[in-house]
């Protein structure tokens, strides 16, 4: 592929990237390198992590020739229609996000709803997304499920949303999905253990294909019963089913 042939289509690429400190051959299409290979503009979360990232899927990737517009919390937002001008001169843009798949839970989003609003054409790559694969491995229900982001730090509002997302799952048969900044993981499945009904099925889903994959799925008088590892550097997500 090459943007100077005109094979690349211009468009808004969202590229994946590893869920952790993985190969990206394990988990990546060899396609995503093909399209990555003829971009030169990346709007990134953290260009410091895109650079690397970049580079491990190619040493001899010509960085130096990039362009990087960042989208990371400290970003300004009115600057990211500026950053999808190089389309309509004929080169493609790609977005990289910090783990796993762009513009889900994630201010790629943003870029993506600007990027329709222009009539660019959007096309999403395939790779790993954490919260896909936790509803895959989790056994709970994969026909209707819901992410909410991070709960209520509060313990007390943690607790009402704990409950309020367990009666969703009993009522709707919707498993429910959340997530919590990794050194609280522990405090996160012990308020689960002592808020939820003993038979409420809850899924620890961390580390999602590195080295430390941890997926189990018990119900809450089993997990009682059950020695959960060290999970306080390890991204993990959380699931309550029925």
């Amino acid at each position: 592929m090459s943007e100077n042939n005109n094979k690349l289509q211009p468009a808004l690429y969202l590229i994946p990237v590893t869920l952790g400190d993985t190969q990206h051959e394990n988990v990546l299409p060899a396609y995503n390198a093909q399209v990555v290979s003829d971009i030169r503009h990346f709007v990134v979360e953290e260009i410091r992590t895109a650079r690397r990232f970049l580079r491990r899927m190619d040493r001899e990737f010509p960085i130096d020739d990039c362009t990087f517009f960042e989208m990371g919390k400290h970003a300004d937002s009115s600057r990211f229609a500026e950053y999808l001008a190089p389309i309509a001169k004929g080169h493609s843009v790609g977005v990289i996000s910090e783990a796993g798949c762009p513009a889900v839970a994630d201010p790629g989003a943003n870029v993506v709803a600007i990027a329709h609003r222009q009539g660019l054409r959007v096309i999403p790559l395939s790779g790993p997304s954490s919260m896909i694969m936790a509803v895959m491995g989790s056994g709970l229900n994969g026909q209707s499920f819901a992410f909410n982001g991070y709960l209520p730090v509060e313990p007390a509002e943690r607790a009402k949303r704990i409950k309020t997302l367990e009666s969703r799952a009993w009522n709707e048969g919707q498993t429910q999905l959340f997530i919590e900044t990794p050194f609280r993981n522990r405090k996160m499945f012990d308020a689960l253990l002592s808020s939820l009904r003993p038979a409420t099925r809850l899924c620890v889903a961390a580390g999602i294909t590195t080295a430390q994959e941890y997926i189990r799925t018990h119900t809450v008088q089993e997990w009682k019963r059950t020695t959960l590892p060290e999970l306080k550097d390890v991204p993990a997500i959380f699931l309550i089913g029925k």
